[in-house]
């Protein structure tokens, strides 16, 4: 480029800032591609040999600048240029986009969460039979309006967030699951731009995290695995195992696929409760059912049934548009 101090600012400077260098603001605001775009308007190419205006000038300054707020990122000062005035060159313009396109995961702001579902997020009916063992399957999809609308949700910022509860009682069983369940804490799945941390609203979040919860054996947590590393091939996000002898085999086990490996529109979240029945002489697997969760629901609250919630959390609209949509979530339980 011939972008230097005292040079002229030709159009190949401008579109290479635009769209055409290796990281470009475009790529990160505009539609991108893969774990790259965020959905905003496109800034315009010039052609070559047409004077690059002032008003071009401040439309990539202020895209810049807003990219700067969305993610935190700290970049250089700058003015927008001004119709009339001479144009100078803008110091570290390259630097900050590349900045930019580097954490461009990150985000400010969290959107409202979407608590809302159809179907049935609890199981409101009694599990097991005597010492036999049972599994309970909770399946959630979450559908987004189009594949590039699910990338904007990730792109900038969103989070699928799932839940567990349960604080039934009258069986023997009841209180070890009560107290299994409540060990989970939240799980949180993520775009996992890049291979790195994306942090959204303070709070650092890789592929799958976990926050809250103690006790119990983790044998799984897939902080290498977000949305983007999904297939068609359903892969193990969490699991968690009972330590409390003697139910050392009971399990809770989220398990996630998408509906396309190259153009997904569909998450399908599989939690599995499963229980390997009792042994011990006079007692029993079993474990009720009880008051359901009802959308709309952000947290579990006082239902008591068996329940696992899926939530979602956009992006925020602060410094963005929404060009992600609605996407929706559906429920059930078998």
């Amino acid at each position: 480029m011939t972008y230097t101090v005292g040079g002229l600012i030709q159009a190949t400077d401008y579109n290479g800032f635009v769209a055409t260098s290796g990281n470009n603001i475009n790529a990160v605001w505009g539609t991108g591609s893969g774990d790259s775009g965020w959905g905003q308007t496109n800034i315009n190419q010039i052609s070559a040999g047409v004077t690059v205006t002032a008003t071009q000038w401040a439309t990539l300054v202020a895209n810049l600048a807003t990219a700067g707020q969305q993610t935190s990122s700290t970049l250089t000062s700058r003015t927008q240029p001004v119709a009339g005035n001479v144009i100078a060159i803008l110091a570290n313009v390259a630097t900050d986009i590349n900045t930019i396109a580097q954490i461009r995961g990150s985000a400010a702001a969290a959107g409202t969460t979407i608590g809302t579902f159809s179907g049935t997020t609890s199981k409101t009916t009694a599990t097991g039979s005597g010492q036999s063992a049972w599994t309970i399957t909770f399946t959630h999809t979450v559908t987004f309006p189009s594949a590039d609308q699910a990338r904007y949700f990730f792109n900038a910022g969103g989070l699928v967030k799932i839940m567990f509860g349960k604080s039934s009682t009258g069986t023997d069983h009841d209180p070890d699951w009560n107290t299994f369940a409540g060990e989970c804490g939240n799980i949180f799945l993520s775009g996992h731009v890049r291979d790195t941390a994306q942090t959204i609203a303070g709070v650092s979040y890789n592929g799958v995290t976990r926050i809250g919860g103690t006790g119990g054996t983790q044998t799984t947590l897939a902080t290498t695995t977000g949305f983007y590393d999904l297939t068609t091939t359903a892969v193990t996000l969490f699991q968690l195992n009972q330590i409390t002898a003697p139910y050392q085999s009971e399990i809770i086990r989220v398990q996630a696929s998408v509906n396309s490996n190259a153009t997904p529109t569909v998450l399908t979240l599989t939690t599995s409760w499963i229980d390997d029945g009792a042994s011990a002489p006079g007692t029993t697997a079993d474990i009720s059912g009880g008051t359901a969760v009802s959308s709309p629901a952000t947290a579990i609250g006082g239902a008591t049934a068996p329940t696992t919630l899926v939530n979602l959390i956009p992006p925020s609209t602060t410094y963005l548009t929404n060009s992600w949509g609605t996407p929706t979530i559906a429920a059930s339980v078998s």
